[in-house]
């Protein structure tokens, strides 16, 4: 039997998920009247305590449609250097906002509002338009770390401060939820838009949620046409996405559990190098060489375990609903 750890978007729908997409009602969505597609929509915005929601195709998809609609070519926007908004989104920010970044040298991708403050520019021509702070919670490349959020209330205050609109990548942000019992209108009240993956630990096939203010979503509905994101009888896939937001995410602890039992049992093992204490679902292991990791993601293959990698030494693990037999794995890193 397979275990697949390369990451939680392998997840599948359940045979429940199944029948809400196959007795789903639908219309069609670029005119307005699928009735499921709006049922997501006003569930999500309600759960975040925002004025509205836009489904679109991918978490790529809403992070670009965000920047879009907050800047202007020239403008620039305010990361960490491992964000998945600029690391791993094609250059979208420059290819279609024509906007610059400037990036942040966190920690585990957090970084501070002095961090933030230092980096707007001043109001002289030489120099981009700061407009947009965007934060990743949690963040991927940072092994699934969580933000403090008396920390994330600071930036916000600098943002307003300078006029500045803040993004939440929040691609895994009900893993940040569960993790810090910080509810959803909590992010819903000091961000001015957020990005919710619905096809991750959640488990829907497809889709991601971009939300906000009423003015944010108009202008987002005409970016999201523009990107090519308008979809026709798109309830049966926003029939996922609502059952997922209703069902699957108190059950993200299972997961925060099985990454730090794996993240354990790596360290336990004879194997060279260094566990990373995970905070959420993600589990990171540093190999002192890349031949090293190389021969133990040949191990595991070997037992039928995947495995991923976030550079030439770090393993990384990723725990989910669909993981057959945590046991097993436990197992088989503790024989390596």
């Amino acid at each position: 039997m397979q275990i697949d750890l390369r990451s939680d978007t392998v997840t599948r729908p359940c045979p429940a998920m199944l029948e809400a997409m196959h007795s789903a009602e639908v219309g069609d969505a670029v005119f307005g009247d699928d009735p499921t597609v709006l049922e997501l929509e006003s569930f999500a915005a309600h759960l975040f305590g925002m004025d509205g929601a836009l489904f679109c195709p991918s978490g790529t998809m809403t992070n670009q449609i965000a920047i879009r609609s907050h800047t202007r070519p020239g403008d620039q926007l305010i990361c960490d250097e491992t964000a998945h908004v600029y690391v791993y989104e094609g250059g979208g920010a420059a290819l279609h906002s024509g906007i610059s970044c400037k990036l942040m040298h966190g920690d585990g991708g957090r970084f501070s509002a002095n961090d933030v403050a230092a980096a707007i520019n001043p109001d002289d021509p030489h120099y981009p338009r700061t407009r947009l702070v965007s934060i990743e919670n949690t963040c991927n490349k940072g092994g699934g770390t969580v933000w403090d959020f008396d920390e994330i209330r600071r930036i916000s205050s600098i943002c307003n401060e300078h006029d500045l609109r803040l993004h939440l990548d929040g691609a895994r942000v009900f893993n940040a939820v569960v993790k810090t019992k910080q509810s959803p209108q909590d992010f819903g009240r000091i961000f001015d838009s957020i990005s919710v993956c619905l096809s991750k630990g959640l488990g829907a096939p497809v889709g991601s949620l971009l939300l906000g203010g009423a003015e944010f979503i108009h202008e987002a509905n005409r970016m999201r046409k523009a990107f090519g994101g308008g979809m026709r009888q798109a309830g049966y896939l926003a029939a996922a996405g609502l059952f997922a937001l209703k069902h699957n995410v108190d059950r993200l602890v299972e997961d925060h559990r099985n990454a730090k039992r794996l993240s354990e049992a790596l360290a336990a093992s004879s194997i060279s190098g260094t566990a990373l204490p995970p905070e959420t679902n993600l589990v990171m292991f540093d190999f002192e060489t890349p031949e090293a990791m190389a021969s133990a993601m040949d191990q595991l293959a070997g037992e039928d375990i995947l495995s991923g990698s976030m550079g030439p030494t770090r393993l990384r693990l990723v725990t989910h609903k669909d993981i057959p037999d945590v046991d097993r794995a436990l197992e088989v890193i503790g024989n390596f």
